[in-house]
């Protein structure tokens, strides 16, 4: 059992409306991560996560992830959503979600694309 506290996160601002605390539990097959959006995220196009799931939680809040046909995914307050690998989307949200992906989520994994 491991456990990791918020005072011993890592801090990444992704952008001016993104900032998230990984919990690096130096395990390759799970991570997490609590995410604060207010705005959009990216700034411009989508990301994708080209090599695993993410299943996201709504801790409080709410908002909506676009995907590239234009159509979207509204979502509240304990609401919980499975995005699928090399599905792109952006955000456009104020809340509070965790995030966690199996096997665990890198940066290499995420690409942020134009459109």
């Amino acid at each position: 059992m491991k456990k990791i506290s918020l005072n011993k996160t890592e801090l990444n601002k992704n952008s001016a409306s993104c900032v998230v605390n990984e919990y690096d539990f130096k395990d390759k097959e799970i991570d997490f991560s609590v995410g604060k959006i207010n705005g959009r995220y990216p700034d411009t196009g989508f990301c994708v996560n080209e090599k695993v799931k993410e299943l996201v939680y709504c801790i409080s809040g709410k908002g909506k992830l676009f995907k590239t046909d234009g159509s979207c995914v509204e979502f509240k307050q304990s609401d919980a959503i499975l995005i699928d690998k090399n599905e792109p989307y952006y955000w456009i949200a104020h809340c509070t979600v965790s995030m966690s992906c199996t096997p665990a989520w890198t940066k290499e994994q995420h690409r942020l694309i134009e459109g």
